[in-house]
């Protein structure tokens, strides 16, 4: 499989989780400060979301990290087709992948330690997207939400100088 993955930090748990996927034989593209760039992006708006363009461009999967990981999961959901989740256990990511066909997983690197970690990525790699005829109808409104909110008009609304989607 292959995984586009991103983080603000490299942290001990970055290191842990990019070994594990490589032991686990998943080929791996790496944004932010886990990538070799010479200077890399440190803003986790553009790591998260460049994973995320990844991921709709055709990468199988992506993991998203952040401090909380919750900036994270929301930069990924701005890239139309992904459905990033915040997983802090096994059951969330198994619920997220299963009901929510998930796509990219985001987690925090403040509260997240390698032993959870690897149960989440366990739930998340063994669930696979339920096809019942209820969720797929759930998928298929997301879907439908997308297309709706995808093109919305810049306004100077709510604060000065931040320029906010109506």
């Amino acid at each position: 499989m292959k995984i586009a993955i991103a983080s603000d930090e490299r942290t001990t748990l970055t290191t842990t989780i990019i070994s594990d996927l490589q032991d686990r034989g998943h080929t791996l593209t790496l944004f932010g400060t886990l990538s070799s760039a010479e200077k890399p992006e440190t803003d986790w708006p553009l790591t998260s979301s460049s994973a995320a363009e990844a991921v709709a461009r055709g990468e199988d999967e992506g993991i998203v990290f952040c401090w909380t990981g919750t900036g994270a999961s929301i930069a990924a959901n701005k890239v139309a087709g992904i459905r990033a989740a915040l997983c802090h256990d096994a059951e969330t990511a198994r619920g997220a992948k299963k009901w929510n066909h998930a796509n990219v997983l985001a987690i925090s690197l403040r509260s997240t330690s390698e032993a959870i970690a690897k149960e989440i990525l366990d739930a998340w790699f063994e669930t696979p997207f339920s096809d019942d005829e209820w969720n797929v109808k759930q998928i298929a409104r997301i879907r439908e939400l997308e297309e709706k909110h995808g093109r919305r008009k810049r306004t100077e609304k709510y604060w000065p100088g931040w320029c906010l989607f109506e």
